[in-house]
């Protein structure tokens, strides 16, 4: 497979997933999926938007980017010298490098929200009940927070989704990297094995 063909298989990946973190973000905004009265009882980092921001807008630049690149696919230009196909492989690195930057900024924001904990009633104010993330391994405790209701699986299930996805657009973003580094070293198509006297796919 051809650099770009490997690019848009990246890219076709990190749209859905850009799509699912914007709207884990937005759910978080109602905890236990429910409306709340003041926007001071929301958990303070679904507010740094990193599913919003991170891992989705950031991402969806990249994204378009890997796709694109297989229209400028060297089995489509070979013998062209005017193609491109260089520029716009070491073009996709730095794409790449900032969905690596958001991917990594919603995956932080992820998991310290997770050792942090919700932000939630407690019976006399709204507050941080846990420390250090032990509420995760003690189920307990959870009855510290009395509202909303379901506010801790609520949280503990998006952020984990948010953490998860993060970490493969992670994943995905270092790949392109790799393959954008492998498309503006060889440049032309014949040395990476695209095209053959078969005219390669």
């Amino acid at each position: 497979m051809c650099s770009g063909g490997c690019a848009k298989c990246l890219g076709i990946t990190l749209i859905p997933l850009a799509v699912l973190c914007t709207l884990a973000n937005i759910l978080l905004f109602f905890p236990g999926g429910k409306v709340v009265s003041s926007n001071e009882h929301i958990t303070e980092e679904v507010w740094y938007f990193g599913g919003i921001l991170g891992s989705g807008v950031l991402m969806i630049f990249p994204a378009l980017v890997f796709l694109g690149l297989k229209n400028n696919d060297c089995c489509g230009c070979c013998g062209n010298e005017s193609c491109g196909k260089r520029f716009a492989m070491f073009t996709s690195i730095i794409f790449a490098a900032v969905g690596l930057l958001g991917a990594g900024y919603c995956f932080v924001v992820s998991a310290v929200a997770l050792n942090r904990g919700p932000k939630c009633n407690n019976g006399n104010n709204w507050n941080y009940p846990f420390e250090n993330g032990n509420y995760l391994s003690n189920n307990t405790i959870w009855a510290l927070c009395s509202s909303p209701e379901n506010v801790i699986p609520w949280n503990l299930t998006l952020f984990s989704l948010l953490l998860i996805m993060s970490g493969i657009q992670v994943v995905l973003c270092a790949i392109q990297v790799v393959n954008g580094l492998i498309g503006t070293i060889c440049g032309d198509c014949s040395c990476c094995g695209c095209c053959g006297g078969n005219g390669a796919i």
